[in-house]
């Protein structure tokens, strides 16, 4: 007789069970691109550092400042003078003298001081803008290391789909060479393909390995699963659509052009500061001091003297010759200023050309997306009329493998062309200096789980058929003689 088990004893296996799985660690998350943005802006060393320049770069300006501040200074002497003496009058003196001096010092009219001030600030706002071509890079960077992690896992996943694709041919050949409706002709093609496709995969997983590695560099920390780009995402393409509107703004507003605009300036102040050279100098000078002193001259004579001194003046000098340094460094400076001019002319050529080209690479790059999303349906109705093909005899095992193959490389140019389009809408704001988070944000809303996102892609094709009687001219012309 069975006997029903009690509702209580069947609940206790299951209570352990949950309990058990509650102590278990949750798989972690995929990361997704702003997620990797925030650790590189914590952890990337080349950011680190371009912040530490920010910040050592900004302490140009209270020095520069100093140099129109006044300037105290003090001084404290103890001296000790003893003197023998032998004729005409013989006797010994030591004197004592103690003293202290305050001076101050205020410059009135300095003009090279000004010009290294007006420097400073200069230096500072280049300093700004250095950082923020930082943040550009370390935005740029990221990203582009993201979707090379991405390509990466997509190259291994079509690598292994095609091999295991060759794989299933191999055997196939095999079976058809043991019941003699194939020659070792097609054995040892399809164990040919598939010895490259085992290569091919081990070179994909290998550099999958380095761009993980590239990516942890920036991170500071290995991220083995990313949030994938989703299929039929629909990439943004550039607003306005006006390629002359970009350029202007890369000519204007390029993290570069702005440098190079500031170390023209610095160039000219630099000039105006070696022809200042010759311009007299006048300084407000006070001081104040106090002096003790006390000593025995001749036959134990005490002396002693003690006094305060104050002073207040105004100072001029004026340079008279100096040799001819003057005027060197005046051409000097001309010359370097004339060759700043020539580089903030080169950066904005730059920036217009950068811009040009990654607009260029965003429209061409969107209508190469298009037209390979037309080739995979293509290739996928190819697959099928292959497949259709070989079971009314009409096409053999190798069309077919040929087919996928097709599929599986059109897949790759396909993925690939839609990071490479992403990359250049940023490269291009990058340019124009317009780039911000809320880009990334955007391009994070086209992420998606799980990370191999060309498995959403229309999987792999099937294999070839199981092996059959030849029934093509053909086919029979495959057969072992």
């Amino acid at each position: 007789m069975r006997f029903a088990q009690c509702p209580a004893r069947r609940s206790a296996p299951l209570a352990l069970a949950l309990a058990l799985a509650a102590l278990l660690p949750l798989p972690a998350s995929a990361a997704d691109l702003l997620q990797v943005y925030r650790e590189a802006q914590a952890n990337d060393a080349q950011f680190a550092s371009a912040r530490a320049q920010l910040l050592a770069t900004q302490e140009r300006l209270p020095q520069a400042r100093a140099g129109l501040l006044p300037n105290l200074a003090g001084s404290v002497g103890v001296t000790r003078t003893q003197v023998d003496q032998s004729s005409p009058i013989q006797g010994n003196r030591s004197l004592d003298n103690n003293n202290w001096t305050l001076q101050l010092t205020q410059p009135l009219f300095r003009w090279d001081r000004w010009e290294t001030y007006k420097q400073g600030e200069l230096a500072v706002l280049a300093g700004e803008v250095t950082f923020v071509q930082a943040q550009l890079d370390l935005m740029t960077r990221t990203a582009q290391a993201y979707f090379e992690v991405l390509g990466a896992q997509d190259a291994v996943y079509l690598a292994g789909a095609q091999k295991r694709a060759i794989g299933e041919q191999l055997e196939q050949a095999k079976r058809n060479f043991e019941v003699g409706t194939a020659t070792i002709t097609d054995t040892n093609d399809a164990q040919a393909r598939f010895d490259l496709a085992t290569s091919t995969e081990i070179a994909a997983r290998n550099e999958l390995e380095v761009r993980r590695a590239v990516l942890q560099q920036i991170t500071g920390r290995p991220v083995d699963e990313l949030m994938g780009l989703r299929p039929n995402a629909d990439i943004p393409g550039p607003q306005p659509a006006d390629v002359n509107v970009w350029t202007e703004q890369a000519e204007n507003n390029n993290p570069q052009v702005g440098l190079a605009r500031y170390n023209l300036e610095t160039a000219q102040r630099e000039y105006n500061k070696a022809r200042a050279g010759h311009l007299p100098s006048v300084d407000l000078v006070a001081s104040y001091g106090f002096v003790n002193s006390s000593g025995v001259i001749q036959q134990q004579v005490n002396v002693a003297s003690r006094y305060n001194s104050a002073q207040i003046g105004v100072q001029m000098t004026v340079p008279i010759y100096s040799g001819g340094q003057i005027q060197s460094r005046a051409r000097e400076t001309l010359a370097l200023a004339d060759r700043a001019a020539s580089e903030l002319d080169f950066a904005r050529r730059t920036a217009a050309q950068n811009a040009r080209q990654t607009f260029s690479g965003v429209s061409n790059g969107l209508a190469q997306v298009r037209a390979l999303e037309a080739a995979e349906r293509s290739a996928q109705s190819a697959v099928e009329s292959n497949r259709l093909g070989y079971e009314v005899g009409v096409r053999i095992n190798i069309d077919v493998l040929n087919a996928e193959a097709q599929l599986f490389s059109t897949r790759r140019d396909l993925l690939r062309a839609r990071y490479d389009t992403i990359m250049n809408g940023l490269r291009l704001k990058a340019f124009t200096g317009t780039l911000t988070e809320d880009d990334l944000v955007q391009i994070n809303t086209l992420l998606t789980s799980p990370p191999e996102a060309v498995s959403q892609v229309q999987g792999p094709a099937k294999a070839a058929a199981p092996a059959r009687a030849p029934s093509s001219p053909r086919e029979q012309g495959g057969r072992r003689g």
